[in-house]
């Protein structure tokens, strides 16, 4: 029995043809209209990539480094409101937590060539969206100019914490790195 479901039916050796005959006409004029639009890629192969690790943690053996620089860019790990020295989660709730949070960000940035005022990306991870004001309030105050952001729920954070961010900043001096 045939079907003339057009969602179910396939195409025929002649019309997949036809098709793909035609798509191949097409991806010349595409890829040279990109090209006059001044769309270019640029590879370099002399990227260096350093692994860091923040003062105290090198011989913690953790699986991730605390920050990994690439070119001008510094990528920081998750980072949850634990109080240096510690596996203590700060006290006063998700504000308690959020404030430790960003002064651990604050203090990994510096350590390595950046500052709170060159981040350009952060990811909020928290245990309960319901707190997002809460957090919101204390977040914001680390920031004259605030970077692009993302934040969704999670089921589960590192120690039980209310709050884990992670950020991408800019380095202080390119030249140097």
């Amino acid at each position: 029995m045939e079907n003339n479901n057009d969602l179910t039916r396939r195409r025929s050796p002649p019309e997949t043809f036809e098709f793909l005959e035609m798509t191949m006409k097409k991806l010349p004029v595409l890829l040279a209209a990109l090209y006059l639009c001044g769309c270019e890629v640029h590879v370099h192969d002399d990227t260096d990539v350093e692994y860091l690790q923040a003062p105290g943690t090198e011989d913690m053996n953790l699986p991730f480094s605390s920050a990994v620089r690439v070119g001008d860019l510094l990528f920081l790990s998750g980072s949850i409101g634990i109080v240096p020295g510690t596996r203590d989660l700060a006290e006063g709730g998700i504000q308690g937590e959020t404030r430790q949070t960003m002064e651990n960000i604050k203090r990994t940035l510096e350590t390595f060539g950046s500052s709170m005022d060159n981040v350009v990306k952060c990811t909020v991870f928290l245990a309960d969206m319901s707190e997002w004001g809460a957090m919101n309030e204390v977040y914001r105050t680390y920031f004259d100019n605030p970077p692009a952001r993302s934040a969704l729920g999670a089921s589960g954070l590192a120690l039980n914490s209310r709050v884990e961010i992670e950020c991408i900043a800019v380095l202080e001096d390119s030249d140097e790195g």
